[in-house]
């Protein structure tokens, strides 16, 4: 199944970006376009830029940019097709599927997807209805597992064994190589297939959007030799850093209490939710990481970290409230018991206890102190001073001065500490916070100056920054989605008249648009430039950080109309003919310095005379079309 481009486009056209990304990044109205921070990287200067006019973002910092399907994909870390769903709900657009009669293929990510989605229900039916299922149906009962929590999560089982699930995707005509790919199937030394994650109990991992992007299989038997967890494999649709287990379920709760539960595990999660207790995301077998960060802070801005009451459950919260607090994150820690998880607790407990543990959590700071005393570092007067800098470190990542001012106040009354002694070392944390940002900034400054040193020595400039501003200026004349300049520029220029490679290819992307009869706006191209680089690059040369030329609304203050935009595309057109001409003429009379005979010098002589000619014919040309 696939969606028509007809309806993919009846998206884009109704959408409006500035509307969409405002709910999610404050903008301000700043010319013709609007700024804001940038929600893909730290950043206290503006440098995020949307264009109402020509639908498109991009970042001038980190330089991620593109259509309002791009920012949907970036943003909430989905796939195309999730990003046109969530589009089509918020917009209020029935999406039609094409059936499988359709001759075109399906995206590769689409059936990825479909071969996760066959695998998780073939997994959940053995662990519900089959014989084989008894001895996890066995497990999760122990673990106080109901059987309608096991449909909510999708729970599953892998029989044990060499070929129950290889034999089924050979009937189902699954393709191996990407149910392999998948890590579905293994394979063995001698090439032989066999099930991954045979003799397993099953969790189906979902994106925000729901569609099952992976798997991790967990041992019944602790006894078992091999690894606890097996995980899928990072692959086309699945990043682990990339998603918290349990969003799909628990957003929508996240969003009505404006907090978020973060756990460890998966049994942590379904323990909690089965619950009653929804508002929970888990990590799931790995650190917590900035683009998870990123994601929960779509859904709310408050945190309560909760994991294992062990020595790698307090480093790891140590290790979250940094990340967290980047991202403006208000966040608590709750501490449970000493050989208590979140599964066992509310098992235990009940969900009155657990509420009650959420209602008196800690702040980071009386957790990190809490957790400093633990150390014996208060003990010590030179490991005190160590610990009051660590203290005050995380504050400085905070950006309201007056809630960093409070906590300040509250370090210097619990250890009788002068305020201008904490203050100088925030003063000092606050420096050396923003070295490390504007060090950030310039590593991505200096690749993107790479990036665009690389576009230029790959397409063989050596001297002809004329002749390459002004096909950049063509270019950017292209993109900015008017059919009459288009038209001006292609019947005057064919595409192997174009210098520089890359421009051509940019070129030929606009002009079989065209012939084509397809959208024309830069929203749509940019769907077709496959490489990243290069829309990079048109969509800086769009958003005017290269002018159309450096003084040409300044000394024509009138050329604001169409009439008068298609004038200075004439003018272009005929400066880079002509500088092309003498570019050709000045080479010639270089080689006629060079030139080892008489007939070599007069042959191009003669080629200059015509170059001449041609120059000419060009004026004429012109002035009878009055472009």
């Amino acid at each position: 199944m696939r969606i028509p481009d007809s309806k993919i486009e009846e998206i884009r056209q109704t959408a409006n970006i500035v509307d969409l990304i405002s709910e999610v990044v404050p903008l301000k109205r700043r010319g013709k376009n609007y700024i804001g921070l940038c929600p893909f990287h730290t950043e206290k200067t503006p440098s995020f830029t949307v264009s109402d006019e020509k639908q498109i973002y991009h970042c001038f910092g980190c330089h991620n940019g593109g259509n309002v399907f791009k920012f949907f994909m970036e943003y909430h870390k989905i796939s195309f097709i999730e990003a046109v769903q969530e589009l089509a709900q918020r917009l209020g657009i029935d999406l039609e599927f094409e059936g499988e009669q359709s001759s075109e293929k399906q995206s590769e990510q689409e059936l990825l997807y479909d071969i996760n989605t066959e695998a998780a229900k073939y997994f959940s039916n053995i662990l519900l209805h089959d014989d084989e299922g008894e001895i996890a149906r066995n497990y999760f009962q122990k673990r106080k597992i109901k059987t309608q929590t096991m449909r909510v999560f999708g729970l599953g089982y892998s029989i044990s064994g060499w070929e129950h699930f290889l034999n089924f995707a050979k009937e189902k005509n699954i393709d191996l190589e990407k149910a392999e790919n998948l890590g579905l199937i293994g394979r063995a030394s001698d090439g032989r297939l066999h099930d991954k994650y045979s003799g397993r109990i099953i969790f189906p991992i979902f994106s925000p959007n729901g569609r099952v992007v992976g798997f991790a299989g967990r041992v019944i038997d602790e006894r078992d030799k091999g690894a606890k967890y097996i995980n899928s494999p990072e692959n086309l649709i699945y990043n682990k850093s990339r998603i918290l287990y349990g969003l799909s379920f628990s957003k929508d709760e996240i969003r009505r209490l404006d907090k978020a539960i973060i756990v460890e595990g998966y049994m942590d999660l379904i323990s909690l939710y089965q619950a009653g207790i929804k508002n929970v995301v888990a990590v799931s077998g790995t650190a917590l990481t900035e683009e998870q960060v990123q994601l929960l802070s779509r859904y709310t801005k408050n945190a309560v970290l909760l994991f294992d009451a062990d020595t790698a459950g307090e480093k790891a919260s140590m290790r979250s409230i940094e990340l967290l607090l980047k991202r403006d994150f208000d966040v608590k820690i709750v501490s449970l018991p000493r050989g208590e998880d979140p599964d066992s607790f509310v098992n235990n407990y009940g969900k009155e206890r657990f509420d009650e543990l959420i209602i008196y959590a800690q702040n980071f700071l009386e957790y990190q102190t809490a957790y400093y005393e633990s150390l014996g570092m208060f003990n010590d007067p030179s490991k005190m001073a160590e610990a009051v800098r660590e203290l005050v470190k995380p504050i400085a990542l905070i950006g309201d001065e007056l809630k960093r001012t409070i906590l300040i106040k509250t370090i210097a009354k619990k250890f009788n500490l002068r305020e201008k002694l904490l203050e100088s070392e925030l003063a000092n944390a606050l420096v050396k916070a923003e070295k490390q940002i504007i060090s950030e900034a310039k590593i991505r400054e200096r690749d993107s100056e790479k990036t665009e040193k690389k576009i230029e020595e790959s397409l063989e400039l050596n001297g002809t920054s004329t002749l390459y501003n002004l096909e950049k200026e063509i270019i950017k004349l292209l993109y900015e989605g008017n059919g009459e300049i288009n038209k001006m520029i292609m019947e005057n220029l064919e595409i192997d008249e174009f210098y520089i490679l890359a421009h051509r290819k940019l070129a030929e992307i606009v002009y079989e648009a065209a012939l084509n009869n397809e959208d024309l706006k830069v929203s749509s191209l940019l769907e077709k430039i496959e490489d990243e680089s290069l829309s990079q690059y048109v969509l800086e040369i769009t958003f005017d950080k290269y002018s159309i030329s450096k003084n040409w609304e300044k000394l024509n203050p009138t050329l604001k109309t169409e009439a008068s935009l298609i004038k200075y595309t004439g003018d272009v057109i005929v400066n880079y003919k002509m500088q092309k001409i003498d570019l050709l003429i000045k080479n010639n009379l270089k080689k006629i310095e060079e030139a080892e005979s008489e007939e070599e010098s007069l042959a191009l002589m003669r080629q200059n005379q015509m170059l001449e000619i041609e120059k000419r014919n060009i004026r004429k040309f012109i002035q009878t079309k009055n472009i």
